[in-house]
């Protein structure tokens, strides 16, 4: 780590801490010619996969489209931005875990109406709609059926 005061290369580790609930790791170092402190933070970087699109062309994951999806369909709907978040850590977990280089999107979505279902019904049937492409109402129908079935199982 190179000193932000001197430049210097050589610098020492006084302290390190856990911070964000375990995610980062805080460290206080001293740099060895100028003896100035500083705090730099470091956070392991996950390959998430890449998405597959419909079309077949590849994308990188993009997290802010992930949350602008659920975001859309929970719009004015009583579920919190920390739900919403957990949802959201739950589907890259979810995603990393397959270990795979590449996913298809439709995997993306169907984790996507998964934590929906268990968020809110409404923005489910919201997403699913645009989602599966419903083309009629017996379509919205028939997924509100399965939902009610499902719920009541």
């Amino acid at each position: 780590m190179h000193c932000p005061f001197c430049s210097a290369v050589d610098t020492k580790v006084i302290d390190s801490r856990l911070v964000s609930e375990g995610n980062h790791v805080r460290r206080r170092r001293e740099c060895i010619t100028c003896e100035e402190r500083f705090t730099t933070y470091e956070s392991a970087e996950l390959v998430m996969p890449k998405i597959i699109k419909q079309d077949g062309i590849r994308e990188p994951f993009n997290e802010d489209k992930l949350l602008a999806g659920l975001t859309k369909a929970l719009e004015k709907r009583p579920v919190s931005v920390e739900k919403v978040e957990e949802a959201v850590n739950r589907i890259k977990a979810t995603i990393r875990a397959t270990g795979e280089r590449e996913i298809p999107s439709r995997d993306v979505g169907e984790q996507v109406m998964k934590e929906l279902r268990d968020l809110d019904e409404v923005a489910f049937v919201r997403f699913a709609s645009v989602y599966r492409s419903f083309k009629d109402l017996n379509e919205f129908r028939e997924e509100i059926d399965r939902l009610s079935k499902d719920s009541s199982s």
